[in-house]
């Protein structure tokens, strides 16, 4: 008899420890983004406060948003993540691949609730973010008045910083070279605009400084490698009211650009995952990330939400929608990025 209690205290002992390493399992939510200020903030905003809502434990990770560390992932089917932010330049060719699972929007939010493009088939918005030139007014006298400024050495020698990547530098070059906002992504969409487009770059490649993740950009103003640089608008905001920079943020010509998540194919959790993504997608909740870092909720009925201070730094604030501003074209880059990028790391290795 003793040893059949033993037995059985045993068994029960080894059921409840599984019990809680399953339960302790599910209530895991790995999520990856790109680090630096704009991941500190959704700390703030959405993970700490979902993670005491749900009891769910947030493990963090980091990457640099190229999609071919995902895809490797879902290919091994080893995918130790459940969400994971992405560019809406990248969220059609996850999706397209199979990467990326179809999301179904009864679990989020009423998807007609969203900024036009901000709710796609794999990816919904987290915010509005915009992609503008910054510098420092204590190096550069006169003032730049555009993104486009980037291409006057004559007005504005010096070494200046653009993301390495084409989407953005493609569209600005374009503008630079005259073509209106409005025709960009038309003449893009043809050889003769390709060729235009770098042969525009080909007249700045030796003055450019070539950046990777988004807290580079302040470093290179604060070190004077470069006189201006390319950024997300709410990095260089950071700098500013939080580490005391003098920069300033030049908006027109912005490209406006939405920040997404994702499920991954194979995520260990997506029923914690759609939790999350209902609970950041609240207009209450999808405003809180301004309070922390300067970007727009991308929720129609957010706005409202928003703290006073924040409003007037936000890219979708009305003030900065104006001076030649577009919105980037997120079916184009799904239908053209993968060429792009091919022929954008051909251009650099010339």
């Amino acid at each position: 008899m003793k040893y059949v209690r033993t037995h059985l205290f045993a068994l029960a002992a080894a059921t409840a420890v599984m019990t809680i390493g399953h339960s302790a399992i599910a209530d895991e939510l790995s999520i990856m983004a790109s680090g630096g200020a704009w991941q500190d903030a959704q700390r703030k905003a959405w993970f700490e406060p979902f993670g005491k809502e749900t009891g769910a434990k947030i493990l963090e990770q980091e990457y640099l948003g190229d999609l071919g560390k995902v895809k490797a992932m879902v290919e091994t089917g080893n995918v130790p993540i459940d969400l994971v932010t992405v560019e809406t330049a990248t969220v059609l060719q996850g999706c397209d691949a199979g990467i990326l699972e179809r999301l179904d929007y009864s679990k989020i939010a009423p998807r007609d609730k969203f900024i036009e493009g901000s709710a796609l088939d794999c990816g919904v918005g987290l915010d509005a973010y915009g992609d503008i030139l910054a510098y420092d007014p204590t190096v550069l006298k006169e003032a730049p008045t555009s993104v486009l400024d980037l291409f006057d050495t004559t007005k504005f020698p010096g070494k200046r910083a653009m993301r390495k990547f084409p989407a953005q530098n493609l569209e600005w070059a374009l503008m630079a070279d005259g073509v209106a906002p409005a025709d960009i992504y038309k003449v893009l969409a043809t050889p003769e605009g390709v060729e235009r487009a770098f042969k525009k770059l080909d007249t700045i490649k030796k003055d450019i400084v070539w950046w990777d993740a988004g807290a580079q950009p302040a470093q290179l103003l604060a070190s004077k490698e470069v006189v201006m640089t390319t950024a997300w608008n709410g990095r260089i905001q950071n700098a500013i009211d939080t580490d005391g920079k003098p920069f300033k943020i030049v908006w027109n010509n912005q490209i406006l650009e939405y920040d997404m998540i994702a499920i991954p194919k194979g995520a260990k959790s997506p029923d914690l995952a759609y939790k999350y993504l209902a609970f950041i997608s609240d207009p209450k909740n999808n405003a809180k990330l301004a309070s922390y870092i300067t970007y727009g909720p991308v929720r129609t009925d957010a706005a409202s939400f928003v703290a006073a201070d924040a409003l007037p730094k936000l890219p979708n604030a009305p003030d900065h929608l104006s001076g030649g501003y577009l919105v980037a074209d997120t079916e184009f880059w799904g239908d053209y990025g993968e060429d792009l990028v091919k022929r954008f790391n051909a251009w650099l290795a010339q």
